[in-house]
């Protein structure tokens, strides 16, 4: 079946709700969201969105900090200019009905680590829930938004593809995971809004969604991408059988909480000046490295020196969630954990999502543009969702008009694929990349580590080609097969740097330097 429209957002997270609903003024707008609108890496943010509100705080105080935590990557300008935005993307997002949470002086405002000053929105500690109920409580009210739910994106249609010469994107090939019958959705414009690849690692406070298929869909397309070797590791997942994704924000060391070890030593104050409000790469190295040296599973984070209302009041999910599991936060410490959290590289694109391609756009996790460098700075996250998706609204908008005579495209050829008949293979080549990666390309790397985990993925890639080509598509298999090209990816990057920086630390090549102050850069 085909499906014209004028604008087609793959993902339905702040970016791509967003962006929607700025669409909809101008065009029909096609929503493609894997499962249903609150299906986001958006909906489990805790912390919050940073931007400069206080009357302490200042556009070049955010600058620094930013700067600081991207271990000299950032670029500058891309920084100053998502920063700069900041104020009046929060406007938007209350005008379209965000209850951040306020006090008697204005906005309440927390501090997270890598901040030197308190600019962090939020509401209570599910802001990111709160967020994606305003947008989607917009998006559908407005009709010129059609949410395709229970669909995800099997690839990109480009003119390059279809043998047409220059390079664009018209739109791509959607899978109806329900009725499993591929569409070909025809747009003047399309926006990869699709999150991050927390699920390529073994652990992650990822939801099961985030499996990296913007990144492994515009690869494949040509587009070019950056930086995948800094993955973000949150410092603080909890520690418990029954909750592995569950992530203990960055916002209670804000406010007091304390890293120890299991035998109640604090150890953060002697790893950095900043204690326990170090950044993240640094506080995830600092409990990898108290694990592997006492052999403990877990180190803790102490709240119990807080005042216990204090606590309840401004972390009502997270001290809801672990006294379930039989954790009083206000009386016990929280066993934690490190875990693979945030995709720092992406689609390359410059500060209005712009990428490589004409035609297509990419916002939030899934692209690159500069403000995170090698390492991001805790709620700049949805900051940057927020300011670069109604820039990349506003481009779509302006190249729709001037696209010319819509192209015919192909409808979706399977060939002579057949029903799969063991899909047990996709299980087991799961957890294989996940096992690899969490194994050989983490935290703390080495070459032969790196070596290890690109031979074994590569072979895994061919296999999951193989049988990608040879049956007929579904839900689990497309996904796998985009994880593993952002395995490889991830691997790929980390090879090619030779040095540390940031979230990339490689014991082979400890050291920073100088002349890898760049980008790294692949493309198909």
């Amino acid at each position: 079946m085909a499906i014209d429209v004028d604008f087609l957002v793959i993902g339905s997270g702040l970016a791509g709700l967003n962006a929607a609903l700025r669409l909809a003024e101008h065009g029909r707008v096609a929503v493609v969201t894997k499962r249903n609108l609150g299906d986001s890496n958006t909906s489990w943010a805790q912390g919050g969105i940073a931007t400069v509100i206080g009357s302490d705080d200042s556009i070049e105080t955010h600058l620094a900090d930013t700067l600081a935590a991207g271990a000299g990557l950032c670029n500058e300008a891309a920084v100053r200019s998502i920063v700069g935005d900041g104020p009046q993307a929060i406007e938007r997002l209350v005008a379209l009905g965000v209850a951040f949470d306020r006090n008697e002086a204005g906005f309440d405002l927390t501090r997270e680590g890598g901040h030197s000053r308190r600019r962090v929105l939020h509401t209570a500690d599910m802001t990111g829930r709160e967020i994606a109920r305003a947008l989607e409580t917009a998006a559908l009210a407005t009709t010129g938004i059609t949410v395709l739910r229970d669909h995800i994106a099997v690839d990109l249609i480009t003119t390059k593809k279809l043998g047409l010469g220059d390079q664009r994107c018209l739109g791509a090939y959607v899978l109806d995971s329900t009725r499993g019958e591929v569409h070909t959705v025809r747009a003047k414009a399309t926006l990869l809004a699709s999150g991050g690849a927390g699920k390529v690692y073994l652990y992650t406070s990822n939801p099961d969604v985030a499996t990296g298929d913007g990144v492994a869909m515009a690869y494949r397309a040509g587009a070019r991408v950056a930086n995948m070797e800094f993955f973000q590791f949150h410092p603080t997942c909890l520690y418990h059988p029954q909750a592995r994704t569950f992530l203990i924000s960055e916002a209670l060391r804000g406010e007091g909480g304390v890293l120890r070890r299991r035998d109640g030593t604090a150890f953060m104050k002697d790893v950095h000046p900043a204690g326990d409000l170090a950044p993240r790469d640094i506080v995830a190295r600092a409990i990898d490295h108290e694990l592997k040296r006492t052999g403990d599973d877990y180190v803790v984070l102490d709240m119990t020196r807080l005042d216990p209302a204090f606590t309840v009041q401004h972390f009502p999910n997270i001290h809801a969630t672990c006294l379930a599991l039989g954790i009083d936060i206000t009386k016990t410490p929280i066993p934690v954990v490190p875990a693979a959290h945030y995709m720092c590289g992406g689609v390359q694109t410059d500060v209005r999502g712009a990428t490589s391609i004409r035609g297509l756009w990419a916002a939030g996790e899934v692209g690159c543009t500069g403000l995170h460098g090698a390492n991001r700075l805790a709620s700049n996250s949805l900051l940057e969702a927020a300011v670069v998706s109604e820039r990349a609204a506003r481009d779509m908008v302006g190249y729709a008009r001037e696209s010319g005579t819509p192209v015919e495209l192909p409808e979706w050829d399977a060939g002579s694929s057949v029903d799969p008949d063991e899909r047990i293979v996709v299980a087991h080549n799961w957890d294989e990349v996940r096992r690899a990666m969490w194994s050989y390309v983490g935290i703390v790397r080495s070459d032969k580590r790196l070596e290890r985990a690109h031979t074994r993925l590569q072979a895994l890639e061919l296999e999951i080609r193989e049988y990608y080509w040879n049956v007929k598509v579904f839900h689990d298999l497309i996904e796998l097969r985009n994880l593993a090209t952002v395995a490889n990816l991830i691997v790929r990057c980390a090879r090619a740097r030779r040095e540390s920086r940031g979230l990339h630390f490689n014991i082979d090549v400890p050291e920073t330097r100088e002349e890898w102050c760049r980008d790294t850069v692949v493309s198909a």
